[in-house]
């Protein structure tokens, strides 16, 4: 196999080399000293003083030259200089293909080496690492096989350092045949009879890759902790899990310790695969063994115990690292927010800044997620500050967090400001932002960024369908919703998901499509799970079809009897329709069961401080100013024409308590205490977590424009932006 031919880089002069000076001259020893302490060389002008002296002292530029040019990242200068050497000595091709390798010049590192094998200069020990380390750069596994050759050939196999350099070169290799075949363009590739072929061969590619690591180690006649490491690390990241594992007892069997970067290797195994078992055991290797204390084992140790949601030992092994750094610190925030705790997460990021730990990209991407969940838009707006004096706006993992986190935290036009601002934005942020739509309202605006996503940024995956068509479904768009569903697979070869059929049902549902609705998750080529039937259920509330609601009740009882959600739906339909003892019937239920129903609440934040209330809650110190102002409101909105909806009280009482009842739902009283607490014309931002009721949603139509503010609700389902006595979900929810 031969190897690809490099050309050495072209310069628009030649440097012609003049004969030497005597050896013992003044300037000689100058130089001498110079190359000796290069350190006092800082700048490029300095250096090319240097290299003219060295023209006129010394036959051929010293290999410290080249050194020098690469500490001051000049490495077109030293590249010049070397290829107007007619003949470079051993020590110069060295210096010149460590410093482009290292540099990221890995083709000029390359052709270095051809012309170092043509000119039959010698190799030295320090060459063929960094010959090995640009081949897996460039990703080429055809000329790494050649250099391989070469190796056996040559006898260099058995140099120690050249062997563990190519076991790392073939572990990258089989790696990056790996990303590329399952990447976006890969996966295109693959449609198609061309397509399945070439996936054929970039397996293959891959197979020959992974053998090749094998057989390399297998004859290696010394092998360290490096050439365990680097295998077990291969073995690993290409997917082999239960093979890493047995190499680890093998590197023990031969009187190898496993050290820091060993089981920073395997940790990753257990954590992907929530083996919390396995992974403690590994905990205890490392505590016996003094590893705990190390950063990388740390962080390795609190992702695992993330993913395995053990937040208390997570915390404990964060808690005992003597000096956690960056990684250490954003590791356990990520791992609080990923497990709900989003207050402790935002806690801990206020005390690494406290402690003057600078934030890295993905310390936004894990903290944007807690401000989205609780809502704290002003905290949210301060973190995007941060952002744009840090210079992370243009990071786009950054940029999707921040969309995301506006989205849901209701301005879903700012949302829109970051997007537009994006100097690439991908499917990620896409998709944010068609949810976002989906959400807030607009959804042919939904429809026209997913449109545009199909034509300028990529394929669509399986999570902006989700977006699409929920974006249907909140705007009653049947024919579209039914287009698009259809195109997942027609179009893009992508097989409908659980979710998918859900938002697709939720749509026949909310259309009023019972039947339809109730044949299309009947038919579904996987099985329907509860929550797929409790769409169903709930659009059953909505269009107040008892004995519907009763048929997909018992469908939903045969997957999970101990279903809350089902009960407490049926227990409100039997109740709206005035079936009162069928519906005391299903609490009794739900009593013998140990099932509690659980409690409506809303939140509000105002002057960054969260205001929590639940129906006729009187604990809050301004009780009895909003009911004041609520009294006022009622009063106001009677004249405007609004008549309580008391179908949503769901008791068997007069109506006058119903209509007393429904003046303290938890919603309308965050809402009197936001008018109350703010100054006019402030939008109003409430959170609940459960669905709006009807009369609510009636009631806060009319205080909207009695008090000429825009209030803005985010319930289970969506948001809803009240103004001028309207609402954005055009009543269809």
């Amino acid at each position: 196999m031969q190897a690809r031919e490099f050309s050495p880089p072209t310069s628009p002069r030649r440097i012609i080399y003049p004969p030497p000076m005597l050896s013992n001259s003044p300037i000689t020893s100058l130089l001498d000293s110079l190359l000796r302490c290069p350190s006092s060389i800082q700048t490029r002008s300095q250096a090319q003083q240097l290299h003219a002296l060295l023209l006129k002292s010394h036959p051929r530029p010293s290999p410290l030259l080249f050194s020098l040019y690469s500490a001051l990242a000049l490495v077109s200068d030293a590249l010049l200089a070397f290829s107007a050497d007619p003949s470079p000595s051993s020590s110069c091709y060295a210096e010149v293909i460590r410093c482009s390798t290292a540099r990221g010049l890995f083709d000029h590192s390359l052709s270095a080496f051809v012309r170092m094998r043509s000119s039959g200069t010698p190799l030295g020990h320090a060459v063929l690492p960094s010959v090995l380390k640009s081949c897996a750069a460039i990703r080429d596994p055809h000329l790494g096989a050649a250099v391989h050759g070469f190796l056996i050939r040559s006898g260099w196999i058995a140099d120690f350092f050249t062997a563990n350099a190519l076991l790392n070169m073939y572990c990258k290799l089989s790696r990056a045949e790996d990303e590329r075949r399952n990447s976006p363009a890969g996966a295109m590739g693959r449609d198609g009879a061309n397509g399945d072929l070439t996936s054929f061969r970039s397996m293959q590619v891959q197979g020959s890759c992974l053998k090749s690591v094998r057989m390399v180690f297998d004859e290696m006649p010394e092998r360290d902790v490096v050439s365990w490491n680097t295998l077990i690390a291969g073995t690993a990241e290409n997917g082999m899990y239960l093979e890493a594992l047995d190499m680890v007892k093998g590197m023990s069997v031969a009187g190898l310790k496993p050290d820091s970067f060993t089981l920073s290797s395997i940790l990753p195994i257990f954590a992907e695969h929530v083996d919390y078992k396995k992974g403690k055991e590994i905990h205890g290797f490392a505590k016996r063994h003094a590893l705990d204390s190390d950063v990388f084992i740390g962080s390795s140790l609190i992702d695992m115990y993330a993913n395995c949601t053990n937040v208390d030992y997570m915390c404990r092994v964060f808690d005992l690292l003597p000096n956690p750094d960056a990684i250490s610190w954003n590791s356990t925030i990520a791992g609080l927010v990923q497990n709900a705790m989003f207050d402790e997460g935002l806690n801990l990021f206020r005390e690494m800044l406290l402690l003057q730990i600078k934030p890295m990209p993905v310390t936004f991407s894990s903290i944007m997620p807690a401000c989205a969940h609780l809502t704290r838009l002003h905290l949210g707006k301060q973190l995007h500050g941060y952002v744009i004096r840090g210079g992370f706006n243009r990071n786009v993992f950054v940029s999707s967090s921040l969309v995301d986190m506006y989205v849901k935290c209701g301005n879903v036009h700012i949302a829109r400001r970051v997007f537009d601002g994006m100097p690439s934005p991908d499917i990620v942020s896409c998709t944010a932002m068609i949810m976002g739509y989906a959400l807030h309202g607009p959804a042919q605006e939904a429809l026209s960024l997913f449109r545009r996503m199909e034509m300028e940024i990529g394929k669509p995956n399986h999570v902006a369908f989700v977006a699409v068509l929920t974006a249907c479904s909140h705007a009653g768009l049947v024919d579209e919703a039914w287009e698009y569903f259809h195109k997942m697979s027609k179009n893009y070869g992508l097989t409908p998901r659980l979710e998918h059929y859900a938002a697709v049902a939720d749509l026949l549902g909310r259309a009023g499509k019972l039947e339809e609705a109730y044949d299309f998750i009947s038919t579904m080529h996987i099985k329907p799970t509860a929550s797929v039937w409790s769409t169903l259920l709930a659009a059953s509330r909505v269009h107040k079809n008892a004995k519907f609601a009763e048929k997909v009740s018992a469908k939903i009882l045969e997957i999970e009897p101990k279903d809350m959600g089902s009960h407490v739906l049926m227990s409100n339909i039997y109740s709206a329709a005035g079936r009162w003892k069928e519906a005391a019937k299903v609490r009794m239920t739900m009593k013998h069961k140990g099932m509690r129903k659980r409690p409506a609440y809303s939140w509000i934040e105002v002057k960054n401080e969260l205001h929590a209330f639940m129906a006729h809650d009187k604990s809050h110190p301004w009780y009895d100013k909003i009911m004041k102002a609520l009294e006022v409101l009622t009063e106001q909105m009677t004249r405007e024409g609004y008549v309580p909806n008391t179908e949503d009280v769901l008791h068997d009482v007069e109506e006058e308590q119903k209509r007393h009842m429904l003046c303290g739902h938890s919603e309308r009283l965050a809402i009197a205490f936001g008018i109350i607490s703010t100054p006019p014309g402030t939008t109003i931002r409430v959170t609940k977590n459960l669905r709006v009721c009807v009369d609510c949603h009636t009631a806060t139509k009319f205080i909207s424009k009695i008090v000429g503010r825009e209030i803005v609700v985010r319930d289970l389902n969506r948001f809803h932006h009240f103004r001028d006595g309207e609402c954005s979900c055009k009543d269809y929810w």
